[in-house]
């Protein structure tokens, strides 16, 4: 089970290297306005904002990744440590999202069902392995 939750943060992660890039680097370009719904004027002007975002998802990635890579070494404990703070920081964010935008529960939703399976593997994973 533990394999399965590795494997699943893995994915999370990857998704949220891809938001970086939209969100840090492609912010105002037409393909990653229309994945945010975002009018060229509402893109310069939050550009910054992006910038920042982009960045958080790219370190809840490196969180996974890092983890992954003391689980593998056998530091299990700092490895589930970082694998959990990863992925259940991912699942936060997309509660919060629903919460204060339900308009973009869809979003939320993708974002946030596979740290969530993530983090159920895992627990389950620990608890049992």
């Amino acid at each position: 089970m533990v394999v399965v939750g590795v494997v699943l943060a893995v994915i999370a992660a990857l998704v949220h290297v891809y938001i970086f890039v939209l969100e840090s680097m492609r912010w105002t370009t037409p393909g990653a306005r229309r994945v945010f719904g975002t009018t060229p004027e509402e893109a310069q002007a939050t550009r910054e904002l992006a910038f920042n975002q982009g960045f958080y998802n790219l370190f809840l990635a490196v969180l996974v990744v890092v983890g992954t890579i003391l689980l593998a070494a056998g530091s299990a404990a700092a490895g589930f440590a970082l694998l959990f703070a990863g992925t259940g920081s991912m699942l936060a964010a997309s509660v919060v999202l629903i919460v204060s935008s339900p308009s973009k529960a869809s979003a939320a939703i993708k974002q946030g069902l596979v740290p969530l399976l993530a983090v159920a593997s895992l627990l389950l994973g620990s608890l049992i392995g």
